[in-house]
């Protein structure tokens, strides 16, 4: 037998050797196969999957198969591109949450840096150590801090059960300050509780988170009731006890911070749908009150002609509204430096509190001044979402009174600092000096954090980021093979 026919023998007798799979029986009309079934099937058929052809892959263009690549939506450049993709970053559900969370720290971190950097040459010209001022500003940030944590973990049910006591103690508190004996006198305004050692507290400034809480409260309450299109359920009780705050503030004449709780009440009117007769009708009261006030006091009167000055006068008026001018014009675009201020010498006299945004635009220039800006804008835009967005009346005034709080003292205090509006006495929110702000406006952080934590989108995905719960989605999206599969 010739070599080639031997070989071709025992190939034949080599593949009869090796044992083969059974074919699958053809099953039966409409009776489905076992996913095992019909795997060992195929194999034995040695049927196979058909090749997708090059064109169609994802290189190629995907229909006609001509191999143009088409370019993937997330690839390239472009402004437009770019805007869509900071639109949808910004549409997820948990981007207020993190904005809330990370503008208010940072806020506050670099205020502690600049409380710091402004503070040094007062404490040592009290003859105290460099470190005075910042070491009871970073006690009240650690305190503010655990204040917002614990106000940020609590259900709404309970914030709302906690607005009538905070409002009885806010006002007794207040009606303590006027008690002699009892209140003290800071830079003429009788609005401060001495608590022993170096620390005081001012009560008129848990008087703004007071009224927050009890006012959202109430209209919530008459809102659930249908009263709200009435005009008296939505000025009574409202409007009086929010007047009742402003005779206890004003009784130590202390009118920033009724500027502030004024612009709080109007926050709270416009959001529960005040008619604009009845809007116009409380604002016009609240003017002429205003300019009543303004007109019977020289203080105030000459606080108002300080605007847009650009030099003190001879005998020494708008002495603190020009030198904060000067810091700023000094700075530059990105100042002279951390420390190197030399208004903070004896020439401001509030470098600390009221005017730390002029220190800040010294030391750190236009680009300090604009990040504090943009951090204050985020921070006021996120409430705002925060407040659009949910579906409780409740979560929506007490997040819009809350950001109307922040945005109106930030804008109030740099306006005073920049010469465009009258010097108010009002810090600016986690950023000056004063443990007294600090601590409800932190706790008032922590409260619109707990808000956007309340919003159902996400709480669902704060909860798919535990681990427990991610580990059992997996689990059962895994689907149970048969068998009979291998």
């Amino acid at each position: 037998m010739p070599a080639d026919e031997r070989f071709a023998v025992r190939r034949e007798s080599a593949r009869a050797s090796v044992p083969r799979p059974l074919a699958a029986a053809p099953a039966p009309a409409g009776v489905p196969l076992p996913p095992g079934l019909a795997l060992r099937g195929r194999l034995a058929t040695g049927a196979r999957r058909p090749e997708t052809p090059r064109g169609s892959g994802r290189g190629g263009s995907g229909r006609g198969g001509s191999g143009s690549r088409t370019p993937r939506s997330g690839r390239g450049g472009g402004p437009r591109r770019a805007y869509e993709r900071a639109r949808r970053a910004w549409d997820r559900p948990l981007t207020a949450y993190y904005v809330i969370l990370g503008s208010s720290l940072l806020i506050t971190v670099l205020g502690l840096v600049m409380v710091y950097s402004a503070s040094m040459i007062k404490a040592l010209d009290i003859s105290k150590p460099a470190t005075y001022f910042f070491g009871k500003q970073f006690l009240a940030a650690v305190i503010g801090g655990g204040l917002m944590l614990i106000a940020a973990r609590m259900p709404v049910k309970l914030h709302r059960a906690l607005a009538y006591p905070i409002l009885m103690v806010t006002v007794f508190l207040m009606v303590l300050v006027q008690v002699p004996g009892i209140g003290m006198s800071v830079n003429g305004n009788q609005n401060w509780l001495y608590l022993g050692g170096p620390f005081q507290l001012q009560p008129s400034e848990f008087g703004k988170l007071a009224l927050i809480l009890w006012g959202a409260d109430l209209l919530a309450r008459k809102q659930d009731k249908r009263l709200l299109t009435q005009w008296k359920h939505m000025l009574v009780p409202l409007v009086p006890v929010a007047f009742m705050l402003l005779g206890l503030i004003m009784l130590g004449g202390d009118m920033g911070t009724a500027i502030i709780l004024t612009a709080i009440l109007f926050g709270l009117l416009w959001l529960a749908g005040a008619p604009t007769r009845l809007f116009a009708g409380v604002l016009g009261f609240a003017a002429v009150l205003a300019f009543l006030l303004i007109r019977t006091s020289p203080n105030r009167m000459s606080r108002l002609a300080c605007m847009g000055v650009s030099e003190p006068d001879p005998e020494g008026g708008c002495w603190q509204a020009a030198h904060g001018i000067y810091a700023l014009a000094s700075g530059g675009w990105f100042g002279s430096g951390l420390g190197a201020s030399v208004e903070k010498w004896g020439q401001l006299p509030e470098p600390h509190t009221d005017f730390i945004f002029a220190i800040t635009g010294e030391e750190l220039g236009l680009a300090g001044t604009l990040s504090v800006l943009a951090l204050f804008a985020a921070l006021g835009y996120a409430g705002i979402r925060v407040a659009g967005r949910t579906e409780d009346p409740f979560v929506r005034y007490a997040a819009g009174g809350v950001t109307t709080w922040i945005t109106a003292q930030a804008v109030i205090n740099i306006g005073a600092v920049l010469g465009l509006l009258p010097i108010a006495g009002v810090p600016l929110p986690l950023f000056s000096y004063g443990g007294s702000a600090l601590l409800p406006t932190m706790f008032a952080v922590g409260l619109m954090i707990a808000f956007a934590r309340e919003d159902p989108a996400a709480k669902a995905a704060l909860a798919m980021r535990k681990p427990g719960v991610r580990w059992k989605t997996m689990r059962r999206r895994g689907k149970k093979r048969s068998s009979g599969e291998r």
